[in-house]
């Protein structure tokens, strides 16, 4: 006998339901902006810090 996880069914379509939340694993435009963000903020990281250490 397997036991069924009925809570997450039901969170998984109460966030569908919603627009303003989204599973994390949804993929689309709103993770590729968090990534470029991700990347921005490392990129300018790095930046300072090769231009802190030369100096």
């Amino acid at each position: 006998m397997t036991t069924e996880k009925r809570w997450i069914k039901t969170l998984a379509a109460e966030a569908a339901k919603c627009e303003q939340h989204q599973m994390p694993w949804a993929r689309g435009a709103r993770r590729q902006a968090m990534i470029a963000r991700r990347k921005a903020a490392e990129d300018l990281s790095q930046a300072s810090a090769s231009s802190s250490a030369s100096a």
